[in-house]
């Protein structure tokens, strides 16, 4: 327990019992633990750094652990405050999406909402739940390899085609199908127009995205540092990337269905031979107990069982559902 905080109300727990979190109090931390600064923390929060600095002595003596270690020139996170950090967001995420399907239940009709990664077709899904439901409001969204996961954490989806990997913590997942990754290259790039190709001969290209989005490529033995001292273009869209790839500033890596999507005359895609396929799942929040969401997981993955093309490829290799 910290010691040297006077004044703090002691709270009597009953025997055995823990002390409820209070979410504000929570909020305020994971505030505190990104600046690890009081006054940039209570800047963000607009409330006073006092006020501030008791909130975070309160919560620490309602969680009986130390989550900062401070003096006049640091803030620092103790072992405690890093596992805190670790838990708080995904929990805070799903107050977050607790409150925003009250608000939409409390708005009269009832809605349900479909997140879809770029290239993948959610009509037939979309069509099925709303004629189940004549009443139910159905609406879809495209989502982003950086939101495509967070979309449902927080609530504002009730349901999203992702593509592994994502951060799977608060989440539900059901596998529904699987398809090749091509190499997205300017239509008179000396691999353009080939059958396939290997990993070893993209060894000296640039790749214009996230490395950690394709490991296999970004873990090649003897790959040369990038000879362009440009930084990496931010790319939010695929549409970004493409426009990229046309003025010969690199590669993309691309699942099929959305290279083939994305068609465009300047571009060419070319499968990659040793390169493993993309998996597409369908996501849920796991305090999301719904039951149009689980019924929308089962006609997802009839869908995908039936071996419709539901993508832009409409040949993409299907994998058997648990």
């Amino acid at each position: 327990m910290p010691g040297g905080y006077h004044g703090a109300a002691r709270e009597r727990q009953p025997d055995g019992g823990g002390v409820d979190v209070d979410l504000r109090k929570l909020r305020y931390f994971v505030v505190v633990a990104e600046e690890l600064h009081f006054g940039r923390a209570a800047a963000r929060l607009h409330i006073a750094q006092p006020v501030l600095s008791r909130q975070i002595r309160a919560f620490e003596y309602e969680l009986r652990a130390t989550l900062f270690v401070r003096d006049r020139r640091s803030t620092v996170l103790t072992e405690a405050g890093r596992q805190l950090l670790t838990d708080a967001r995904p929990l805070l995420a799903s107050a977050d999406a607790l409150r925003r399907r009250v608000q939409r239940a409390a708005h009269g009709r009832p809605t349900f909402t479909i997140a879809f990664m770029p290239g993948l077709l959610v009509t037939a899904e979309a069509r099925t739940i709303g004629q189940r439901h004549p009443d139910l409001a159905v609406n879809v969204v495209r989502t982003s390899w950086d939101d495509q996961a967070d979309i449902v954490r927080e609530g504002r989806a009730d349901v999203s085609y992702v593509r592994l990997p994502v951060d799977q913590r608060g989440l539900c997942l059901r596998p529904l199908f699987t398809e090749p990754r091509v190499v997205v290259l300017p239509t008179d790039h000396r691999l353009a127009g080939r059958e396939s190709v290997d990993l070893a001969e993209l060894l000296e290209e640039r790749l214009l995205q996230d490395p950690d989005a394709v490991p296999e490529w970004r873990d090649l033995p003897n790959r040369p540092t990038d000879p362009d001292p440009r930084p990496r273009p931010a790319l939010n869209s695929v549409e970004e990337k493409l426009e990229h790839v046309a003025a010969y500033a690199g590669m993309v890596i691309l699942p099929l269905s959305t290279a083939t999507f994305y068609t465009r005359p300047d571009v060419s895609h070319v499968p990659v031979a040793d390169l493993g396929t993309n998996q597409v799942c369908l996501a849920w929040a796991e305090g999301n107990r719904s039951p149009l969401v689980h019924e929308f997981v089962e006609i997802a993955a009839q869908q995908a069982g039936h071996g419709r093309p539901r993508e832009g490829s409409g040949g993409a290799d299907r994998e058997g559902l648990p």
